[in-house]
């Protein structure tokens, strides 16, 4: 699972889901501190990360496509 770590969470969360077999980055080491979720949905859809909490609503508003 490829893990985008918020901001608001701490950047050892990193090694943790990393030390768990996760690829994992943290929005500050990706020059994205500051960025509203909305703001950062296109990139986490094109790098295919997972960070349901914070997105599960704004992806709920996403058209479906078909793969």
């Amino acid at each position: 699972m490829k893990l985008l770590i918020d901001e608001c969470l701490h950047t050892s969360l990193v090694a943790v889901a990393r030390d768990s077999g996760h690829d994992a980055f943290h929005v500050n080491w990706l020059g994205l501190s500051g960025e509203a979720d909305w703001d950062l949905m296109p990139r986490i859809v094109a790098e295919d990360y997972t960070n349901a909490r914070d997105f599960r609503k704004l992806y709920a508003k996403e058209e479906l496509h078909a793969a």
